[in-house]
């Protein structure tokens, strides 16, 4: 499971602590991304290609849970299961939350931008979307003036993660961690930027501290009435908008991450990704992946690979992307911390 650690970073504006997860075709065009993207009135999802898309991602599974049942039709402009997104994770103040905040922006992007070719050549048959995965609101062992736990990073950080992203006509998913706080309290301030068509969502249960214990202690939870609040605002917005649907990520890596995840509501303006989001060895991994995702199906699924912390241990290598493909389902969203 996760090992989870404190790392002091001085940030521009203050000396704070930041705590993260260390341990931790009908394609849609690259072009398409930062052209016009609200919905045209004319446009149809092809269904049946659709459903050959979730068919294969099933991998043949015989367990009847994949691909999910009853599902919704997603609205016209969906990405997934049309493309693979390969995101890079982190924050740009600290270079121990992740690969995005490691590098300089141009060597990151260069990184990234060879990820995605090594992904195309795995799955030759499904086109790769760029994703830059900022972690936007950071859980905090100081409770800070706001006596929350977290730390909202200042809008003008968001913008250079957003300028990053158009260089290389990557989408940006905003993740929140709530510590004290909650998902009610903190997605709405960021409705400006979920407006926007190339923007999504991602949040982690392990720093929502439901039961009051300081963040990176224990390990948090969100329930499927917490889940169902983010889709139903999404939604909202989507169809205020005018937008195509948006992805929104959730990180899980034991059970009680996500509780009563048979109750989690899908809509047709939402895609929901269960992240498998724990480090280890490839064995460990894919163990995670089986008993907390594949066993519990939502809709779509996720995968996280760490460039430091999957090294950790024997054998001392990260599952290659053909390991990772041959998973039952196999993951539409890939995420390198």
């Amino acid at each position: 499971m996760k090992i989870i650690t404190r790392v002091f970073v001085l940030l521009a504006i203050a000396a704070v602590c930041l705590i993260g997860s260390f341990d931790k075709a009908q394609a849609i065009g690259p072009l398409r991304l930062y052209k016009d993207t609200t919905l045209k009135s004319a446009e149809t999802l092809d269904t049946l290609r659709y459903d050959s898309l979730m068919k294969r991602l099933a991998n043949g599974d015989q367990t009847g849970r994949w691909p999910v049942k009853k599902a919704p039709y997603p609205l016209p402009g969906a990405i997934l299961p049309f493309n693979r997104v390969v995101a890079y994770y982190g924050n740009m103040y600290s270079k121990n939350m992740g690969v995005l905040g490691e590098y300089a922006p141009k060597d990151m992007l260069a990184k990234l931008k060879a990820e995605v070719k090594v992904w195309e050549k795995a799955d030759t048959l499904t086109p790769v979307v760029p994703a830059l995965h900022y972690i936007c609101v950071t859980a905090q062992a100081d409770a800070g003036r706001n006596d929350l736990h977290n730390l909202r990073m200042p809008f003008r950080e968001i913008d250079k993660v957003l300028d990053m992203a158009k260089q290389i006509n990557a989408i940006v998913f905003l993740d929140i961690q709530v510590g004290f706080s909650t998902v009610q309290t903190e997605l709405p301030l960021l409705e400006k930027y979920m407006k926007m068509p190339n923007v999504h969502l991602g949040i982690d249960p392990e720093f929502s501290m439901k039961e009051g214990s300081v963040p990176g202690k224990r390990i948090g939870t969100f329930d499927a009435d917490d889940i169902n609040y983010v889709t139903g605002y999404l939604s909202g917005l989507v169809k205020k908008n005018n937008l195509p649907p948006k992805i929104f990520v959730i990180h899980r890596f034991t059970k009680r991450m996500v509780t009563n995840s048979k109750d989690i509501k899908l809509r047709n303006e939402v895609q929901v990704v269960m992240d498998m989001d724990g480090w280890g060895g490839p064995d460990l991994k894919k163990g995670t992946y089986k008993y907390f995702i594949s066993q519990e199906p939502v809709q779509f699924t996720g995968f996280k690979l760490f460039y430091k912390n999957d090294i950790k241990n024997a054998p001392h290598r990260m599952l290659t992307p053909k390991e990772v493909l041959s998973l039952k389902p196999a993951p539409i969203y890939i995420q390198y911390q």
